[in-house]
């Protein structure tokens, strides 16, 4: 009975376990259908989350806000407001032509709404810019003014290039045409008002160095007014150049007149191209920045807004090179657009760069041709005609062009000719002095000039250096020996005499010379402090340099102490050791110490 019923109870729990099994089979592929129905809820939640994203996305640029078409419709461009709404609006104007490039029908449902507020935001913008423009005109106006607020909303023409090119033509257009003129007339207006207050006195075709002064001309010719130093040397007028001036404010012609100012042509022309280096600098910044162009396009817009005031200068500047005769003129405009070239390029604007080629063009060949002129002026110079003379350095003595270097080898090539024939005419006026005294201070004073100026540029001219200074020594060593011979000519020659004899072994020959020797050794104990105190005042007289007359005395002084030292070894010879006249000798140091105190102080 035990055995029956543990039977039945291991049945019964077979039974059971197995449906247990059969439970958890059950189970397990329910748990595996729930994990795929998940995934792929999950997979559905995704993609449902993506559309809307972009669903949501294409909604938000296809509604066209009511802020939006308030604003547009009534603030004024100039808020704030309007200049972000027109940026949306923008955006919509762009999203809009991407759906109908796809086909989106909701496309359809903004595009009228959109067209509506682009037409009205165009017109707004087209009002507002040509306002500015057109303000431009009013007498008195600083344009620069409307033209920095049109660059705060520089937007608005890349709104109008974008969206309707016919009115940003009609834009930019205007701006030209209104730009152009109001610089044309700017220009022509200064330019003459300059005019008004340049030098009267200007060089002209007989203003060639080689050239007879007026004084020399026929009986009823008019007495020049003009300085024909002021011609042909520099003077102060190469100050135009300096970092100063060449980029100082520009002259004002009013004020100028009212102070009854006059300026070389140099400096009206630096005033003029100042002006127009910065207005045309700043003009090409702001077309390139407000209407968006660069390259070859931004030098065609600026050539568009400039190129009538550029003709204008040109025209002017050959009208004014054909009749020019002022070489330093010349060179000094030369020399101020090749600094504002330069200045431009650092500035990284080639807006001017072919005008600045167009004056040059202009320029130099003119100043080459002055230059021949004046040298085949000197070559057929002569000097008789030249008017009164005197041992002043001549101002047609420069042995170069009084131009700072170029750089360029225009000014060494010319250069040499001219220092040759400055030379030779130099020569020749020396000759129309009668005295060989008068030749020499001549020649001396002209020399010096002539070196000074080309020690100026020494590095580049240093053979030519050599051969003046040669000049300049040998002609004041004569003019020493030409002072000195009129107070202690007979010493001198005596000495000279003597020595020639001792060389020979005959200076017995002067034995008997003992008269002649006593007078020497008392008249120059006797005179020759007063003769030197002449001589030095003499000398200051003659010559225009200080340095270089002081120069001189010290030499005169020192030749004449070494005369003296070979007078003294003269007369200590055997032949005259007997003449009691020695003893009146003066004490070649005591004459040293005693020469010193009359030599110039500096």
């Amino acid at each position: 009975e035990d055995d029956l019923v543990k039977e039945a109870l291991k049945t019964r729990m077979e039974g059971m376990l197995s449906g247990f099994q059969s439970d958890l089979s059950s189970i397990s592929s329910e748990i595996q259908t729930l994990q795929q129905q998940s995934v792929s809820m999950n997979m559905r939640l995704k993609n449902r989350q993506a559309v809307r994203s972009h669903l949501s996305q294409l909604v938000d640029e296809l509604v066209v806000p009511g802020a939006m078409i308030q604003v547009i419709l009534e603030s004024p461009v100039t808020e704030q407001e309007f200049l972000e709404q027109l940026h949306e609006l923008n955006n919509k104007i762009n999203f809009a032509k991407e759906l109908s490039f796809r086909e989106t029908l909701a496309c359809s449902d903004i595009q009228d709404i959109v067209d509506r507020l682009k037409i009205k935001a165009v017109t707004k913008i087209r009002e507002f810019i040509l306002q500015k423009i057109y303000s431009f005109r009013k007498p008195m106006t600083n344009y620069q003014i409307p033209q920095n607020t049109l660059l705060k909303y520089r937007f608005f023409y890349q709104f109008l290039l974008a969206n309707e090119r016919t009115v940003a033509k009609e834009i930019r257009d205007e701006y030209v045409d209104t730009m152009s003129k109001i610089y044309y007339s700017y220009f022509k207006s200064y330019s003459g008002r300059l005019l008004k207050v340049q030098y009267e006195e200007v060089a002209d075709k007989d203003d060639l160095m080689g050239v007879e002064d007026t004084a020399k001309k026929g009986f009823f010719s008019k007495p020049s007014l003009k300085s024909r130093n002021t011609i042909f040397t520099l003077g102060q007028r190469g100050a135009v150049l300096s970092p100063a001036e060449l980029e100082g404010p520009i002259l004002i012609p009013h004020t100028a007149q009212r102070g009854d100012c006059r300026y070389p042509y140099e400096t009206l022309f630096r005033s003029q191209h100042y002006a127009l280096l910065d207005n045309g600098c700043r003009e090409f910044l702001f077309l390139s920045d407000f209407f968006m162009v660069a390259g070859n396009s931004a030098l065609d817009l600026f050539n568009s807004v400039m190129g009538k005031t550029l003709s204008l200068f040109l025209k002017s500047m050959s009208t004014y090179v054909s009749d020019c005769y002022d070489s330093i003129a010349v060179f000094l405009c030369i020399h101020i657009i090749l600094r504002f070239r330069a200045i431009t390029n650092k500035r990284t604007i080639p807006a001017l760069d072919k005008y600045w080629d167009a004056v040059l063009e202009l320029l130099w060949p003119r100043f080459e041709l002055i230059l021949e002129m004046n040298i085949q002026s000197i070559r057929n110079t002569d000097p008789q005609k030249l008017g009164v003379l005197d041992t002043r350095p001549h101002y047609r003595a420069n042995p170069h062009p009084p131009w700072p270097t170029s750089g360029t080898q225009l000014n060494n090539n010319l250069k040499n000719s001219k220092t040759v024939e400055v030379e030779n005419f130099v020569l020749k006026m020396a000759a129309e002095f009668p005295s060989r005294r008068d030749q020499l201070i001549f020649l001396i004073n002209n020399y010096d000039m002539m070196l000074s100026v080309l020690m100026e540029r020494a590095a580049d001219d240093s053979k030519e250096v050599e051969g003046f200074q040669q000049l300049l020594q040998a002609r004041s060593q004569e003019f020493i020996e030409e002072i000195l011979s009129s107070p202690f000519g007979g010493m001198i020659a005596f000495v000279k005499e003597s020595e020639a004899l001792t060389e020979k072994g005959q200076l017995d020959r002067l034995k008997n010379d003992e008269a002649r020797i006593t007078q020497l050794v008392r008249g120059f104990s006797s005179t020759w402090k007063q003769s030197v105190e002449a001589l030095s005042q003499d000398v200051m007289r003659s010559f225009t340099n200080f340095k270089n007359g002081t120069g001189i005395i010290q030499g005169a002084l020192t030749q004449l102490i070494q005369y003296y030292h070979g007078f003294h070894k003269v007369l200590a010879q055997p032949t005259f050791r007997s003449l009691a006249v020695r003893s009146e000798l003066i004490n070649l140091h005591h004459l040293m110490v005693e020469v010193k105190k009359h030599k110039p102080n500096f």
